[in-house]
């Protein structure tokens, strides 16, 4: 083949691949809704069963901090986590709950949680479990357990216990560093222990690892190195900025709640935490790769041409 026929190949192939990509934005933007469908069920009203109704995010906040943990067949890991937690937060002054969201658990996690609160004297008022009736996924769990939280800040939080609560105080006082006009999001992140990850993993597992921070950088998150810790902390009228808009409800979610926040222009801060990996992951890495890298491109595509939209925003 010579040099002309080359060219004009790749020409083709080039316009093709335009005109498939501007019928995919076409396809995206008049099938997809603006906004996310939040679906609540009646018994994801109350807390503990029905010992009482959860209130709304939309109403002013009651205590300091709210702390939500996702959690989805953690029966085993929860005691432990809660313990490290409640032990914490008990040693200072200022008032906080925390709300469990079992995340549609096939084993006792919701029973777990209500007897371990019980049997420690932990009354609803610190210690709150809501039941979803459903699995959403670990940012469907999140966002239920925001809505209803009555903290001034509200933290999300690993059910493994992975990172130490005792890393809370430096994350407020960044959080009080940054915050300009009610709004502020902090991450916890792992990024500094980076190299000493790469050193345990396989290299496959080390290739996949760049291949999600890359798909990151290029399609959504540009400031943040750790997007996936699970340890975030916000005020209450960031919670309600982007929990009200976020579409992604899996593993995904925390990409786009930073996207929004970088949309709109929360002032969005990163804190080295010290983290520890717990036996027991439900995460199948492979499965979560392909499935985050597919999310990630998406949510690129429906920001980009308008398809999603955010549901508030900032004054």
């Amino acid at each position: 083949m010579d040099t002309c026929c080359m060219l004009e190949l790749i020409q083709y192939v080039i316009i093709a691949i335009a005109v498939v990509f501007l019928v995919l934005c076409i396809a995206v933007r008049t099938t997809t809704k603006p906004f996310p469908d939040i679906i609540q069920y009646p018994q994801e009203k109350y807390y503990n069963g029905k010992e009482g109704e959860f209130p709304s995010l939309d109403s002013p906040w009651s205590l300091d901090l709210s702390v939500i943990v996702p959690a989805y067949n953690e029966q085993d890991r929860l005691p432990t986590m809660l313990k490290e937690c409640l032990e914490f937060l008990e040693s200072r002054k200022s008032s906080y709950e925390v709300i469990i969201v079992d995340d549609g658990s096939k084993d006792k996690t919701s029973e777990t949680a209500r007897n371990f609160g019980k049997s420690r004297g932990f009354s609803a008022d610190k210690l709150r479990v809501l039941t979803c009736a459903v699995n959403r996924g670990k940012g469907g769990a999140v966002r239920m357990g925001m809505l209803r939280a009555r903290g001034k800040h509200l933290l999300f939080a690993d059910a493994d216990g992975a990172t130490t609560f005792s890393e809370l105080g430096k994350m407020e006082r960044e959080l009080a560093r940054i915050e300009r006009t009610g709004q502020g999001l902090v991450c916890g992140s792992r990024a500094h222990l980076q190299e000493e990850s790469i050193a345990s993993r396989s290299i496959f597992r080390t290739v996949l690892m760049y291949g999600f921070h890359l798909c990151v950088w290029l399609f959504a998150v540009k400031n943040i190195r750790d997007t996936q810790c699970g340890f975030k902390l916000m005020t209450r009228s960031t919670a309600s900025l982007i929990f009200k808009s976020i579409h992604i409800e899996r593993w995904a979610f925390d990409v786009e709640m930073l996207k929004i926040a970088e949309m709109v222009g929360v002032p969005v801060s990163e804190v080295a935490v010290r983290w520890t990996e717990i036996d027991g992951s439900k995460l199948n890495p492979v499965l979560a790769a392909i499935q985050m890298f597919r999310d990630i491109f998406l949510l690129w595509l429906r920001y980009a041409v308008g398809a999603w939209k955010i549901a508030e925003k900032m004054d």
